[in-house]
């Protein structure tokens, strides 16, 4: 079963947020990673750039797959994981620390609340299954 802690949120595309003041930091979930295998590229964007909710902005290379990655909501990036470049496997052992992705400066703070609570994610993923 895959961690989902309850102090993030979630998006349908299995990324989370954690909200930090005007800051939203993003990464891929528990479950996601799973599904992925092991984690062996993670592309980036730079800082500065900026995105409309649900685009987007990099993607995950595994074993199995490359998947795009989407920001959850919309927003300026304002600092990137660029330890990810060489340690990529952070995304598969801490997906909700180490393994972070990006830094958004949220455009809009309202559509955190369009996100998913952690037990919603849950009910989400087990009605993938």
């Amino acid at each position: 079963m895959a961690n989902v802690p309850d102090n993030l949120h979630y998006s349908k595309d299995h990324e989370w947020v954690r909200v930090e003041g005007d800051t939203a930091v993003v990464g891929i979930t528990d479950h996601a990673q799973e599904q992925l295998g092991d984690v062996v590229y993670v592309e980036l964007p730079k800082t500065g750039e900026t995105f409309p909710a649900h685009e987007s902005f990099g993607s995950v290379e595994s074993v199995k797959a490359v998947s795009e990655i989407f920001t959850p909501i919309s927003g300026t990036i304002t600092e990137v994981n660029d330890s990810l470049n060489d340690e990529p496997e952070k995304v598969n052992k801490d997906p909700y620390g180490e393994g972070w992705m990006i830094k958004i400066k949220m455009n809009a703070a309202g559509e955190v609340d369009s996100l998913l609570t952690a037990a919603e994610y849950e009910d989400f993923t087990k009605a993938e299954e």
